[in-house]
């Protein structure tokens, strides 16, 4: 079986080779990512993660996985930041306060999908105006949901989590290695 990822991030290429697992084709799909009136942000992280996964038509040998993360506070989805103003306004809200961030993980071949959700609580230390232009400056927030990556720089504004890391990151590696050994994959080496 061929791997095929329905994502251009690298981040998620990384943390699935870190587990054993290799894309063997890498097809970025083009949806509509735009948060719908009403929706909760468990809703719209699967929906986005299915969507992705049906843009990408498998071969009878192929194996689609799809990821969306986003960030939330309250009911609230708070996606990627479309500019430097937009990021250091997210920051504000996000700083001093827990939040959420979800991924959803789908996994299909031609015939079955199967997903996972998985939500981490975040808490961001309280930031101070230098702290944001600082990070802004970095332009780390480029492409993030909520306007920053933890694996990064703003890293050291993090004092806790509790939940997946690597979901945090954009990627659940436990809950999608269990996915893909579900449909028959197996990690190259290690336990």
């Amino acid at each position: 079986m061929r791997l095929v990822l329905a994502s251009a991030s690298p981040r998620r290429r990384t943390l699935l080779e870190q587990v054993g697992f290799h894309a063997d084709d890498i097809r970025p799909a083009d949806i509509d990512e735009s948060v719908r009136p009403g929706e909760t942000p468990r809703q719209y992280v699967t929906r986005v993660a299915s969507q992705k996964a049906a843009a990408v038509e498998p071969c009878p040998d192929e194996i689609v996985l799809a990821a969306d993360t986003a960030v939330a506070l309250g009911r609230r989805v708070i996606g990627k930041p479309r500019d430097a103003v937009e990021a250091a306004n997210i920051l504000r809200r996000l700083s001093g306060r827990r939040h959420r961030v979800l991924t959803a993980v789908e996994v299909r071949d031609s015939r079955t999908a199967r997903r996972r959700v998985v939500t981490t609580i975040v808490k961001m230390q309280r930031l101070g105006e230098g702290d944001i232009a600082s990070y802004i400056d970095s332009g780390e927030w480029v492409g993030k949901a909520g306007a920053y990556g933890i694996q990064g720089l703003a890293g050291r504004h993090i004092p806790w989590i509790r939940g997946s890391f690597t979901s945090v990151i954009g990627l659940p590696v436990a809950e999608t290695s269990n996915l893909l050994v579900s449909f028959g994959l197996q990690p190259k080496s290690g336990c």
